[in-house]
């Protein structure tokens, strides 16, 4: 560690970094939690008060803390924040990007926004970077960084640190290969390192000499808690778009998930598959009746599956619980490993099984860079070998009829989230002999109070190109449309959209000659409806629960939470929902004391407390 400047207070490293660039900053940090918050919110700060000083931040997903949007929703959600969320430092400069108040000397620029928080603000939908999730490293060095700062996780070792970069070696390994190559041509490029001692220290790949960075911040002041994302509930339409995608997994096969209620739906289904299976096949088949026939399997898992998923989460983790994630493949360092993934991020007991995972489980769960997880350029016959009947599964907004997909923007250009690497699955899928790619949406969304069909005639604006369609899944079943002609798509995708909207998608491809003029959808295609699928499934509640992998709150708060969220019905739409409105604030409601009091209505007794007390209590 001789070449290593090991700072044991993050002020002198923030001198330090500043003197070997001038106070000219172009850093370069990972996306979510291995952001180093306290590092670039004090070089931030320094910016912004120095004006001949400038900062330019290069990252993506950067995370505040979640924010009320009215006092209802503050009263419920600080006291939850403040569980949840302990010290973690919020990012000054997201801060002040809600604000449209960013420093003058600074600019942030972003290959992956959180989705939907962006759309309207005017620096990072300028700022935005859309790039392929492999080329992030190349396109970062390109916009001459130099400085490199991650969080590490650490082991302090016989008078030595052992680093690991934990949660993110994604892009930064390969970023930190490019960067000593620029380095020899003399450029002054600094790479630091900042130690939060809440970060799981993730062994292989991702374990990283510390005399690999110049700068090792050690301030425990550093530390602090870790971003976590609460698992959400999983809906009824959500658990039948999990039970149709987990369908075409297969034993022996391949896996990717992602995030969110869906990925936790396609968890949940496919542990019912493996430990409850004759209920499983039961379910399936009610859910299949009708449906255009596809190749499905629902045995058990014999064999167990090897995940390789660019985002290692918590749906992922439940199945290598499950021991679903089981099938061992070779790596490049010939040790045995059952998952590779490139960052992780996810709810509480997420960090701490790893933290508390038995070292032999552990090892077998191998970190790596996003290039060696997101495409076959690279020791293409080792990942062929190990990627054996691959189902590449990820999310999309909307869908074309012509089965085009639309993932991370809107028409008019504005940026939702990006594009990250679905497209390198997809393609991926395309290349590989027995894989295919499934995208999932929901058939439907509310707009403005009214339902719209996700399943549109085109759009201006798409991720996935229909050359690469692929399987397609939404509530209602699987729609295959691989090598498939365009009128056969078409009749696909009607078959899997919400009936509402069934006959206007008709029209529209009969108009433009896509359909025959005398086609007419089966009759067993037209009940598409959510309150079918609530019938479907409602006898099999008991499998299919609310929060599958647990939750972060109350019994009490899960009862608020269905309020509040009849309340904001309320409030959005006042003259739909008039009775209720009267009702409550007409009539007293007795509800217990601690509903009111954890809402802080015990605390007020001003006209507009008494007004949201009973809207509140009538809705619970």
């Amino acid at each position: 560690m001789s070449s290593t400047k090991t700072f044991d207070q993050n002020s002198l490293a923030i001198d330090y970094i500043i003197e070997k660039t001038s106070g000219q900053i172009r850093v370069a940090m990972p996306l979510g939690i291995g952001k180093p918050n306290p590092v670039i919110n004090a070089l931030y700060r320094v910016t912004k008060e120095t004006p001949h000083f400038s900062l330019s931040i290069y990252t993506a997903l950067s995370l505040l803390k979640p924010q009320a949007n009215s006092d209802l929703e503050r009263r419920f959600l600080n006291p939850l924040v403040d569980r949840l969320y302990g010290n973690y430092p919020d990012l000054d400069y997201a801060l002040d990007l809600q604000k449209n108040d960013l420093a003058s000397n600074v600019s942030v620029y972003e290959f992956f926004l959180k989705s939907g928080d962006w759309l309207n603000q005017p620096h990072l939908q300028q700022n935005y970077i859309s790039a392929n999730y492999t080329h992030i490293a190349r396109d970062m060095a390109s916009n001459n960084i130099n400085v490199l700062a991650q969080a590490v996780a650490g082991q302090f070792v016989d008078g030595q640190w052992r680093l690991s970069l934990s949660c993110n070696p994604d892009v930064s390994l390969d970023l930190m290969e490019i960067l000593e190559e620029k380095r020899k041509d003399g450029k002054t490029i600094l790479l630091v390192a900042m130690l939060n001692r809440e970060l799981p220290f993730m062994p292989g790949v991702a374990e990283i000499s510390a005399d690999k960075f110049d700068v090792l911040i050690t301030d425990k002041q550093c530390t602090h808690t870790l971003f976590s994302t609460p698992n959400m509930k999983v809906s009824k339409s959500d658990y039948a778009i999990g039970l149709h995608a987990s369908s075409l997994v297969q034993d022996g096969g391949t896996l990717q998930i992602g995030i969110g209620s869906l990925g936790d739906a396609i968890a949940q289904s496919l542990i019912v598959r493996d430990k409850k299976n004759n209920i499983y096949k039961q379910l399936t088949k009610t859910l299949q009746e009708g449906k255009p026939s596809v190749v499905r399997y629902e045995n058990v898992f014999s064999q167990g599956l090897y995940g390789c998923s660019e985002m290692f989460v918590n749906g992922l983790l439940q199945l290598i619980e499950s021991d679903i994630i089981r099938r061992e493949v070779i790596g490049k360092d010939n040790r045995k490993h059952i998952f590779h993934g490139g960052f992780f991020i996810g709810p509480r007991d997420f960090y701490k099984a790893l933290e508390n995972m038995p070292s032999e489980k552990l090892e077998k769960i191998e970190m790596e860079r996003i290039s060696f997880i997101n495409q076959l350029y690279g020791d293409e016959m080792l990942k062929r070998e190990q990627r054996q009947k691959a189902a590449f599964i990820n999310t999309c907004m909307m869908v074309t009829l012509s089965g085009a997909a639309v993932s991370d923007a809107l028409e008019d250009g504005r940026v939702v989230s990006g594009v990250g690497g679905q497209y390198n699955f997809v393609a991926m899928a395309h290349e590989l002999e027995d894989a295919r790619s499934i995208l999932m949406l929901r058939s439907f969304r509310i707009a403005n109070g009214e339902a719209k069909s996700n399943i549109v005639p085109n759009y201006a604006h798409c991720t996935i190109p229909r050359h690469l369609r692929d399987i397609v899944i939404t509530e209602y079943g699987v729609a295959d449309l691989r090598g498939k002609s365009d009128s056969d798509v078409i009749k696909a995708l009607l078959a899997v959209a919400d009936s509402r909207f069934q006959d206007e998608l008709l029209s529209w491809a009969i108009s433009t000659n896509k359909l025959e003029a005398d086609y007419s959808l089966p009759v067993s295609h037209r009940n598409n409806t959510p309150d079918s699928i609530e019938q479907k499934l409602h006898s099999y509640d008991s499998f299919f629960p609310d929060y599958p992998f647990g939750h972060d709150f109350t019994d009490d708060e899960l009862v608020i939470i269905n309020a509040l969220q009849q309340v904001k019905s309320t409030v959005n739409h006042p003259l739909e929902n008039l009775p209720t409105i009267v009702r409550s604030l007409l009539s007293e409601h007795d509800i217990p004391d601690r509903y009111l009091k954890r809402m802080g209505f015990n605390e007020d007794d001003s006209l507009k407390i008494k007004i949201l007390r009973r809207l509140f209590a009538g809705n619970l």
